[in-house]
This record gives C-alpha cells, sequence and structure tokens, in this order.
C-alpha cells in the first residue's frame, strides 16, 4: 500500500475533546474517527486491525467446535420481555411504540433460535458464536474504544444437556480465551477475575481484565498467585491475607476484555427450551454466554502497548508488518516491488515531505517493522522494530527473509 493513497490521514496533534489515550492515538494516527461519544468509524487503517483481531477470535472459537452465525440487531419487545429484561435501562429502545430493542447482547434470541433446533439429548451439546455490532445507551462513554455506545462483540452460547457439561466446555472456552490473549501479546497483563453475574446470571463468573490505569473496574488481586475478584464483590478483602495463599492482596485498575457466564436454565426456562433424555424425560436445556470485545481489545492494545513516540501494534495484529520508507533522494520502489511480490504487506511511505516528519509518523502508526532507505545506508535497509528499538543495517535482498522469518 501507497502510504500517499491511503483514505485517512494522520493530524499533526491528538483530538482536545477526547479524554482516553487510545482515543487521542487511534484519532491523530488515523485508525479512528469519531462521530459522536462513544460512536466511532474505523477508518481503513483500523478495519485492517479490527480484521486481524476477529480472525484470531474465530480461529479460536472454531476450534473449540464453535459455529458462527449472525442474528438481528432489532430484537422485538416480546423476547426481552418472557426473559424480564425489557427494562433495562441499557437498551437503545426503537420503533413508533418503542416496541423493538436494540441488541446490546442476544442470549433471548439465540435461546429462541435453539428451540427450533434443539428437542433431544442427540442434539445436545451445541455452541454457536457471532461477531456484531452492540448498542449499549452509555451514560458514561469518555473512553473511546474501551465504553462505547456502539461497539464489536463476540458473543458465543452454548447448549447442554447438564450441569456437568456446561462446566466442562466454560474451562475451554477460558482456555481459548487465554489463547486469544496470548497470541495478542496481552497476556502479562492479564488476570482472569471472579465476578458477579449483573444481568446475565445469579452465579459467579469470570473476567478476563487487562490491568492499565485506563481501566474503570477495580481488581483485588494477589501479587504471589493467580488469585484476582472484582472489587465489587471482594466483600473488604483488600486488608485481609489472600484467601488462596496467604500472601498480600493489592488494588489495580483494569480493563475488561472478555467475561464468560454459567446461565444455567435462566434463558431456556422462560423460552421453553428443554429436550428429551435417553429415558423419555423432558429437562430444560442448561446454557452458558461468552464474551470478548474486538474494539475494546483494539482499545486496550493502544492504551497498554504504546509509548511517548506513538501505537506499538503486536505483530498479529498489526495493519502492515513493515513500514518502507524512502528518504531524501533515495527510491524505494524496486524494494516494496519485491516485498509485496513475495506476499509481505507494506505500508511504502513513498510522500514528499521531510524525513523527520516520516520518521515521527512511522513511529505514531506503530507498525512492527520500520525498513528505511537512504542515502546514509549506501545500498542497505536500515531495519528496526517498533518494539525493541534496536536498528540493524541488512542487505535489501536478506530482508524478506527477516521479515518472513520473523513470523
Amino acid at each position: 500500500m501507497l502510504q500517499s493513497q491511503l483514505f485517512a490521514k494522520m493530524r499533526k496533534e491528538a483530538p482536545k475533546d477526547e479524554e482516553s489515550k487510545n482515543a487521542r492515538l487511534l484519532i491523530r494516527a488515523g485508525f479512528i474517527e469519531k462521530l459522536s461519544a462513544g460512536v466511532y468509524s474505523y477508518l481503513p487503517l483500523g478495519w485492517r486491525v479490527i480484521g486481524r483481531i476477529t480472525a484470531i477470535i474465530r480461529e479460536e472459537m472454531n476450534a473449540i467446535g464453535a459455529e458462527e452465525l449472525m442474528m438481528p440487531a432489532l430484537v422485538a419487545r416480546e423476547y426481552w420481555q418472557k426473559s424480564g429484561r425489557w427494562e433495562t435501562d441499557v437498551m437503545y429502545k426503537v420503533g413508533e411504540e418503542k416496541n423493538f430493542g436494540l441488541g446490546w447482547t442476544h442470549e433471548e434470541v439465540m435461546t429462541a433460535i435453539a428451540t427450533r433446533f434443539i428437542s433431544s439429548y442427540q442434539d445436545l451439546p451445541r455452541a454457536a458464536y457471532q461477531i456484531q455490532t452492540k448498542f449499549r445507551n452509555e451514560p458514561r462513554a469518555r473512553s473511546g474504544l474501551l465504553r462505547g455506545r456502539e461497539f464489536l462483540m463476540k458473543d458465543l452460547y452454548s447448549f447442554h444437556a447438564d450441569q456437568e457439561d456446561l462446566f466442562g466446555y466454560y474451562d475451554r472456552v477460558i482456555e481459548a480465551y487465554w489463547k486469544i490473549i496470548r497470541r495478542m501479546g496481552l497476556e502479562k497483563f492479564t488476570k482472569l477475575t471472579e465476578a458477579s453475574g449483573g444481568e446475565f446470571t445469579k452465579e459467579y463468573t469470570h473476567e478476563f481484565q487487562v490491568f492499565s490505569e485506563a481501566g474503570e473496574d477495580a481488581v483485588i488481586h494477589c501479587g504471589s498467585c493467580d488469585f484476582a475478584q472484582n472489587k465489587e464483590i471482594a466483600a473488604g478483602l483488600e486488608s485481609k491475607p489472600c484467601p488462596k495463599c496467604g500472601g498480600k492482596l493489592e488494588e489495580s485498575s483494569a480493563i475488561e476484555v472478555a467475561n464468560v457466564f454459567k446461565l444455567g436454565t435462566r434463558y431456556s426456562e422462560p423460552f421453553g427450551l428443554s429436550y428429551a433424555t435417553a429415558q423419555g424425560a423432558k429437562k430444560p436445556v442448561v446454557m452458558g454466554s461468552y464474551g470478548i470485545g474486538p474494539s475494546r481489545l483494539m482499545g486496550t492494545l493502544a492504551e497498554v502497548m504504546s509509548d511517548e513516540r506513538g501505537l506499538v501494534w503486536p505483530e498479529s495484529v498489526a495493519p502492515f508488518r513493515v513500514h518502507l520508507l524512502a528518504l531524501g533522494k533515495a527510491s524505494a520502489n524496486g524494494l516494496y516491488s519485491d516485498l509485496t511480490e513475495r506476499g509481505i504487506e507494506v505500508l511504502h511511505d513513498d510522500r514528499d515531505i521531510s524525513p523527520g516528519q516520516k520518521l515521527v509518523e512511522a513511529d505514531l502508526l506503530g507498525i512492527p517493522y520500520r525498513a528505511v532507505v537512504s542515502e546514509k545506508t549506501a545500498g542497505k535497509v536500515e531495519l528496526k522494530r517498533r518494539a525493541a528499538g534496536e536498528v540493524e543495517l541488512v542487505a535489501s535482498e536478506a530482508l524478506a527473509k527477516i521479515l518472513q522469518g520473523s513470523s
């Protein structure tokens, strides 16, 4: 891709009306554009990042036997009323008689669909997911992509004959989420945290919390073991020893990027979702739901994987693999053609601007590798990893092998 042809351009300064670091960086670098509070457009660079994130999520969901589908965002009142969630204040209600709610979650719709296809123990277990835009009437939409009124969510729903089968799949989803977190380089920042069920279930649930000063959740956690609880259910544990190992507990701010819920029969019973056992008895289907937010993950990465110069994308989700810069009178056209022919995704800064501006903007964009060609490099390429900072001179013919080998 030629940088001169990018649809969106970078700003000289961050927007002054944004409080959050992720929004300031992503808007200034041309990844997203704000339409109103909590509502953003994903520009081409940003949509490439979202595409990488959702591809990782799809791979890990498919690996645990879940099937992808797509449900409507416009959900009639009758479905919300069956579950008792029509009166929630987080839902946008639309239509002449306010008889539709915009989906902020899809337990009701998924359960209604399942009644058509699950009737016997032979139909269980089943799991299906979607990656869809959600809507939430959020009064505190001040945190960029971390707390939006319109956002992307991967929501997975599972159906089981009994609690034991649900618990087994629940653990499989947790491990799949850990794989997603690891593939994005967020593992060292993340704790699996016990939490309450909120609007979803009375059971204890789990959240994947990424430690960050930008987080609006408070997590009570142990420095010696993996114990962590959301402060809302910690019940005064802050001043006590860790209940798991006796170590010292501390409190940290964190961003919730994923959650898992054991729904039990919370939704299957009001919707009449049941199955016949092998002996002919009728039992309610046991359910689970599991969410992870692609847009919130993008915002989280911008918060915790950035520095004073700009974004620092992990290789797994970066919009391009290498940022190619030609400085001064040097040309990188031949190198650009060679790299693209080899299947390496390159952003080539072919603009007629100063070398200093190119270098500053390259740091802001945060692409994993920066390759610079100039009169000073004397026929070689100056290669730098954005995350590490080391610079090395390599032969131009060896650049492709280095980039391919670092995958």
